[in-house]
């Protein structure tokens, strides 16, 4: 439910074992075959069918949107800090 309301869109699971692990698998594989222009839906079109699992609580999106901008801030302050010190 977290992840659905912080990034304010459904969660959808697949009914087998070690799910994130396929699903970093189908990332990895998409991004083989990306450059011939194949879509990430091609690449999953074998996948299970995904079962919708939570969906965004109302108005959660307006406490999560001003702390994401935060969080991208930070995050970007993070990386310039650690490219300019290398």
């Amino acid at each position: 439910q977290v992840l659905s309301d912080v990034f304010n869109a459904p969660v959808f699971t697949i009914d087998t074992a070690n799910s994130a692990c396929l699903g970093s698998a189908y990332r990895a594989i998409h991004g083989l075959v990306a450059e011939r222009n194949v879509s990430l839906a091609d690449v999953v079109k074998l996948a299970p069918e995904p079962r919708l699992a939570v969906t965004p609580t109302p108005g959660a999106e307006e406490l999560y949107r001003p702390l994401l901008k935060r969080y991208a801030e930070l995050e970007q302050k993070v990386i310039y800090n650690t490219a300019s010190s290398c």
